[in-house]
């Protein structure tokens, strides 16, 4: 990305250092060095800062960067995620389905493998989410929103929408998952 090779050059020419830069742009020294360094990408409300304390456009700010945030969202979107997508429903599947006959047959042993599947399904869906963050994915697509000539506002309001549905989906697995095993726990007791 050049992204932090434009952060840098912008940075030299105003001679001032990461921790100059941090504190005008409201992020920590550490921020500045990784968006240096290529380790993360600016979000769109940074960017805009960067660009007004530079005094340039966003677009020469990330010239060069969106044909390849295009590149990496159709890439990551479509092979990585569907790949752990498609394990994650599997991993629902089993941890929906085998609870009760794990218990019934194998009793706590059961119960306690029908636990290790819940985990496995858990760290799964994790993994997903740490992809997602580790590619910028949303910050790739909130800068390619806003190039298209959408508001700050709709993309908070998008960012905001979709946290909170992240939230209630984690919620209700969670609920749901302690609910059936607490059903096959009360199963499993009442046929013994």
């Amino acid at each position: 990305m050049e992204i932090g090779n434009q952060i840098k050059k912008h940075r030299t020419r105003l001679k001032w250092s990461q921790e100059t830069l941090a504190e005008n742009a409201y992020v920590s020294r550490q921020t500045i060095s990784n968006w240096e360094n290529g380790k993360s990408y600016p979000d769109i409300h940074s960017l805009l800062i960067l660009g007004k304390l530079f005094n340039i456009s966003l677009d020469e700010l990330v010239k060069g960067d969106v044909e390849t945030m295009n590149n990496e969202i159709s890439k990551n979107d479509t092979a990585k995620f569907n790949k752990l997508a498609w394990l994650l429903t599997a991993e629902y599947i089993i941890m929906i389905v085998s609870p009760l006959p794990l218990i019934k047959y194998l009793g706590w042993v059961g119960g306690a493998i029908w636990a290790a599947i819940t985990a496995v399904s858990l760290f799964t869906a994790v993994k997903v989410e740490k992809l997602k963050k580790a590619n910028d994915l949303t910050t790739y697509k909130e800068i390619k929103a806003y190039m298209e000539g959408k508001s700050l506002d709709e993309i908070s309001a998008e960012r905001i929408k979709k946290g909170s549905k992240n939230l209630m989906k984690a919620l209700f697995g969670a609920v749901s998952a302690m609910i059936g095993f607490t059903v096959c726990i009360l199963v499993a007791w009442l046929l013994k």
